[in-house]
């Protein structure tokens, strides 16, 4: 089925939000996903069918310092940098 992730088609063969976690090599812990732009909660994913079409925002939570977050303080998401003022 296609899906769009992240603002990208990808053919996937899960069913369920939770296959797709392990399909995309994701630990569960650290990611929360928006499904057609509702906040899915983790313990749903599982029995959370998947429908051609359907539009994914996977938020994938890394951990570190400074040096580590600047990368991510250089990249614009929908509503622009947060964080561009704190880590210039």
């Amino acid at each position: 089925m296609n899906l769009t992730v992240n603002g990208e088609i990808q053919v996937v063969s899960a069913e369920t939000l939770g296959a797709l976690v392990e399909q995309l090599g994701m630990k569960p812990d650290r990611v929360a996903i928006e499904l057609n732009r509702e906040i899915v909660p983790r313990d749903q994913w599982p029995q959370t069918p998947l429908r051609d079409g359907d539009r994914l925002e996977i938020v994938h939570f890394v951990g570190g310092g400074s040096d580590s977050a600047r990368p991510f303080a250089q990249t614009k998401g929908r509503f622009g940098n947060p964080f561009r003022n704190l880590l210039t």
